[in-house]
């Protein structure tokens, strides 16, 4: 029978897409609230991968990253996923973007020394189930000093800008490892 291990704690990160400059200044500000002190923010890069969003959220989009420096557990991803939904909908229908239905994504995941996880209210093959309408989805993993994509990779987490911040925040995550915990 193979023993239990304590988890590891991850390296929380939210995504984010929006039109709306203004939106991301007001998400980083709720997100530090919500979430604790930010560690690593990334360029703002144009969303160009998709048209997915753009007839809910308007464009050009673009995407920003943020990293938190409090490790969570990484089981405290369905409450985060939650937490970032209604934060989404608390930014709707205010500021420049008010006749927008959805100013802005909000897209939390978590990283560990191994991989890279985002969470999702969308069920798919390769998607677990959290509790709550949650679901996690392994998004890339690190192996050989570099990123690993799979299938369902979506297009902008296989370009180099973002898997670029990805490594900047695990090389922060494996220094914060190596630190004694408090």
């Amino acid at each position: 029978m193979a023993a239990v291990r304590e988890v590891q704690p991850a390296k929380l990160i939210v995504a984010m897409l929006t039109a709306y400059p203004g939106a991301l200044a007001a998400a980083e500000s709720e997100l530090s609230d919500l979430l604790g002190t930010i560690d690593l923010k990334s360029d703002i890069t144009a969303h160009e991968y998709t048209s997915y969003y753009r007839d809910e959220m308007g464009q050009p989009l673009m995407r920003y990253f943020l990293s938190f420096q409090k490790l969570i557990d990484p089981a405290a991803l369905r409450v985060i996923k939650l937490q970032t939904n209604k934060l989404e909908q608390d930014l709707a229908g205010g500021g420049e973007w008010a006749d927008v239905a959805r100013p802005i994504n909000l897209d939390p995941g978590y990283l560990t020394p191994a991989k890279f996880v985002l969470a999702s209210c969308k069920d798919y093959t390769h998607r677990i189930y959290l509790g709550q309408g949650v679901y996690a989805e392994p998004t890339l993993g690190y192996t050989g000093g570099s990123w690993r994509t799979y299938d369902w990779t979506y297009p902008d987490y296989r370009s180099p800008d973002h898997q670029q911040f990805l490594t900047a925040a695990r090389s922060r995550l494996m220094t914060q490892l190596r630190e004694p915990q408090a």
